[in-house]
């Protein structure tokens, strides 16, 4: 199988660099993969688990929006947050989806408001599935 690089970068740190045998994205418009020779694509992130694979071998990774581009020379993903599974908090996840939605009760309508909605739905979405995960 063909590789390609694959650069993970958040404002802390770059998460992952190297060659990589395909990528699979949270993208906001639904997940997508990535191969070899993709085709040329620009894409936001939701809040989701990008996965990368090598060799054989799967490392989740929990991303909590940005941005992926797939160039020539790959794929970047520059992403608002991004930790492996193993070292998120879930403790303070939760705690950041309660936030959220405490936020939201005061919240006006409009289009804010219905932005900031779908991204509590992605969090929630997310945490069940970190939930679901962790009792297999």
């Amino acid at each position: 199988m063909a590789t390609f690089h694959f650069e993970l970068v958040s404002p802390e740190k770059l998460a992952y660099s190297g060659e990589v045998d395909q990528v699979d994205v949270p993208g906001l418009e639904g997940d997508f993969g990535v191969l070899a020779e993709h085709a040329p694509l620009v894409a936001v992130l939701r809040p989701g688990i990008l996965t990368v694979i090598v060799g054989g071998t799967r490392e989740k990774i929990v991303v909590l929006g940005g941005v992926a581009e797939v160039s020539d020379k790959g794929l970047t993903v520059l992403a608002d947050v991004a930790t492996s599974i193993a070292d998120l908090d879930r403790a303070a996840f939760a705690s950041q989806i309660e936030e959220m939605e405490e936020k939201l009760k005061n919240g006006e309508p409009g289009h804010e408001l219905d932005r900031e909605i779908e991204r509590l739905d992605h969090f929630k979405s997310l945490q069940g599935h970190l939930e679901s995960t962790a009792m297999h």
